[in-house]
């Protein structure tokens, strides 16, 4: 009898030594790559482009062009705060898909998918757009319903169609969770005797997803001085991509690689989806129908399909879509109002190829944000093949 009690203790003690050895979820006091921690302890961009203040080139291509204005200054604890909660499955309504699930880290921070899929296996309705540089960004969504990135994340929490959670189940399981309380009164210091609020989980998100910033390609290196950054195919790709016969500098404006307007270009819907008038809901104008924002480029070959419809899987496809002719793919029965933009360039093949080429060379995932190992809600951070199985059966 004693020998066992001395056994049993033995294990309790060598579990209570694993216990004591996880660690605790602690929130980072560094700043993300590309940042500068301030003597006020909040972290600032940092990137070359900040030394060019010359703004009249845009619309034409031109390359060492300044930058917008962009969010940063917030703290590296809110900035970690908020990369727990992106990835962790306790912001859907049943602990089934987290942020990342439709902004992966492996598919350009979109999903690879021509709709997004949402909880309970609903269709999204469009395509997850990508997160990169979304720091510059003043519209958000595709047809521009939100103007802020706090504004933004509300709209895939409480999404029926998205991540199915409503604001008080939100806020009542980060408050009763003892971690995130902790996390928040860190990364929110000045509110640290109140409970976790809606604008805090809002600002937390705001925070991560400023640090996304995709600003370090080929591309870039070339526009910085280093010419044998890029191949000779894809200058000659870049030469035509600026050119005022394709003009698609004037809508995918460098350095972001979108001017951020809203386009009615005429994109197809898949066969058998009704059309999507886009912007026109959210403007209440006519002329806005079929109208979409204009994506960035940036990582673009990492987020096939294409367009807000996933109507392209190919970037060849989605280039060539432009040179087929001015409205080629409206509806006989609809008039839009197309982007003037939209013309009949008549590329050649080899130079729609060229296009592509200098495509590539805007990939940049140098910044890409790491998946933490756990989040503090103990659910196990979204694995997406399985995911996909457990789609599959439920559908």
């Amino acid at each position: 009898m004693r020998r066992l009690v001395v056994l049993l203790l033995a294990v309790a003690c060598v579990s209570g030594t694993r216990a004591s050895t996880q660690p605790d979820i602690t929130l980072n006091q560094r700043c993300p790559p590309g940042f500068e921690k301030t003597a006020a302890g909040v972290c600032e961009l940092r990137t070359l482009y900040q030394f060019y203040d010359s703004l009249e080139n845009r619309g034409v291509g031109g390359t060492r062009t300044a930058l917008p204005p962009h969010r940063d200054g917030f703290t590296p604890q809110q900035i970690d705060l908020g990369r727990y909660l992106f990835f962790d499955p306790l912001l859907s309504g049943d602990g089934s898909l987290s942020c990342a699930s439709c902004h992966r880290p492996d598919k350009g921070l979109a999903d690879g998918r021509s709709r997004s899929i949402g909880i309970h296996g609903e269709d999204a309705g469009r395509a997850a757009p990508t997160l990169w540089n979304v720091a510059f960004l003043q519209r958000f969504f595709w047809d521009a319903r939100a103007n802020s990135l706090e504004a933004q994340a509300a709209g895939p929490l409480y999404s029926p169609r998205e991540m199915g959670n409503d604001p008080a189940r939100l806020i009542a399981s980060l408050n009763r969770n003892a971690t995130y309380r902790r996390l928040f009164r860190e990364a929110f210091p000045r509110e640290a005797t109140g409970p976790v609020t809606e604008r805090q989980v809002y600002a937390a998100l705001a925070a991560f997803q400023t640090s996304l910033i995709s600003l370090n390609s080929r591309y870039d290196r070339y526009v910085h001085g280093y010419a044998a950054a890029l191949s000779p195919r894809e200058i000659e790709g870049l030469n035509v991509f600026r050119s005022f016969v394709a003009r698609c500098s004037e809508c995918h404006t460098p350095p972001l690689f979108t001017n951020e307007q809203i386009a009615v270009i005429g994109a197809p819907e898949p066969p058998g989806r009704p059309f999507d008038v886009g912007a026109e809901a959210t403007f209440g104008s006519p002329k806005l129908k079929g109208g979409f924002k204009v994506p960035t480029l940036r990582n673009v070959t990492r987020t096939a399909p294409y367009m807000h419809s996933g109507a392209f899987a190919q970037l060849h496809d989605a280039v060539e879509f432009y040179n087929k002719g001015r409205g080629h793919a409206v509806p006989k029965d609809m008039h839009l109002y197309l982007h003037w933009h939209i013309t009949d360039p008549q590329l050649t093949a080899a130079e729609i190829d060229r296009v592509v080429d200098f495509l590539g060379a805007l990939t940049d995932e140098a910044f890409t944000p790491a998946p933490p190992a756990r989040v503090p809600s103990g659910l196990t951070p979204i694995d997406h093949s399985n995911r996909t199985a457990a789609v599959s059966a439920r559908k």
